[in-house]
């Protein structure tokens, strides 16, 4: 699953935001003997984007999500703001 891009169109961010998502997913736990966890073969089932709020103006009406990967411009390009 290839991570969500977004963008405010209010102020011009695209590096970030609060989102606040819910997530399924099923995954095998290993422990060790001392309690040290990794979890393996992690799969999501089920990853609901409930809400997106810009960090830097504030707003969650202006923010939308990205189709396609950023340009070297726009990583480096200074907020409209």
């Amino acid at each position: 699953m290839l991570p969500r891009r977004y963008r405010c169109t209010a102020c011009g961010n695209l590096t970030r935001f609060t989102v606040t998502a819910t997530r399924r997913t099923t995954a095998f736990h290993h422990f060790t003997i001392g309690g040290d966890l990794t979890v393996e073969d992690e799969e999501v089932l089920d990853d609901r984007v409930e809400a997106v709020t810009c960090r830097w103006c504030g707003t969650g009406a202006a923010v939308v999500e990205l189709e396609d990967p950023p340009t070297p411009e726009e990583m480096h390009a200074a907020p409209s703001a």
